[in-house]
């Protein structure tokens, strides 16, 4: 049988050349060598593979999703066979989920836990301004949710916007006032404000709940040592080092919150231990 009648050998001729094309960036071509590959031999999970790559390329998640499968279908026992679905999910999860999530919002715009997902979803991927909008969205349709409420202010807090945390964060804890993390949030955004009273009675909740949580320890000792008040500071530092004194002490040698305390008899022997 000649090269030119070999069904197998036709299809790794397609391959190839799918191949070369999707490296010069010419994918719809691409696909059409690799789905006649696979025509004349279903069975080749390269194929199938590489026509998953170039989907993913055109970010046709979907039909890249079963191509991948497939391969997986045809050669279980192949570790590359694994590694190119692990590296496909590792890359695209996070865009997957987001055109997913798009997908139902424009079915359905008045779905507040897919803005909350969607939400989470632009934070994962950096998109700051998206995910602000979208989980701004979410809390305006579910105003009761305390966790969207939550995720909000948690994004507010890391882009320093500590005075409009401190609102969604007091609403959380109203809706949820188990919420260890809430309350913990919110001493936090107190203390960056300046309000130390305040903050004290945040932490003061959240200790509670949970006194002996290395956190919520820190902060407390770093609320004191900022508000000039030495011997309440020591009691909950005792305790942050006693929960981990490696992470502690490297914490407080980049930390200028306890500016106020380095240097003092009682402080340096403390973290001496």
């Amino acid at each position: 049988m000649s090269r030119e009648s070999d069904p197998n050998s036709q299809a790794d001729h397609h391959n190839e050349r799918g191949i070369e094309l999707a490296d010069r960036g010419w994918f719809d071509e691409a696909i059409k060598e690799f789905e006649k590959a696979i025509a004349l031999d279903p069975e080749s999970a390269h194929a199938h593979d590489n026509l998953a790559a170039v989907r993913a390329e055109k970010k046709e998640w979907r039909e890249a999703l079963r191509s991948h499968l497939r391969a997986l279908d045809l050669e279980p026992e192949s570790p590359a066979t694994h590694f190119n679905f692990a590296s496909f999910l590792a890359a695209h999860s996070l865009e997957i989920a987001a055109a997913e999530l798009r997908e139902a919002l424009a079915l359905d715009p008045e779905y507040p836990e897919a803005h909350l997902s969607l939400g989470i979803t632009f934070a994962d991927q950096g998109n700051v301004a998206e995910a602000l909008g979208e989980l701004e969205v979410a809390v305006r349709q579910a105003p009761d949710d305390a966790f969207a409420r939550h995720e909000l202010a948690s994004l507010l807090m890391d882009e320093g916007d500590y005075r409009a945390a401190i609102g969604h964060l007091k609403e959380a804890t109203a809706l949820e006032p188990e919420s260890f993390d809430a309350h913990l949030d919110l001493g936090i955004c107190y203390a960056q404000k300046g309000f130390y009273a305040e903050a004290e009675r945040a932490y003061r909740r959240a200790g509670e709940l949970r006194p002996d949580d290395l956190l919520l320890n820190y902060n407390l000792a770093a609320l004191y040592a900022l508000w000039e008040r030495p011997e309440a500071a020591l009691p909950p530092l005792s305790r942050a080092l006693t929960a981990d004194r490696k992470k502690v002490r490297a914490w407080i040698a980049a930390d200028h919150m306890f500016d106020a305390l380095k240097g003092t008899e009682a402080f340096d022997e403390l973290l001496r231990g």
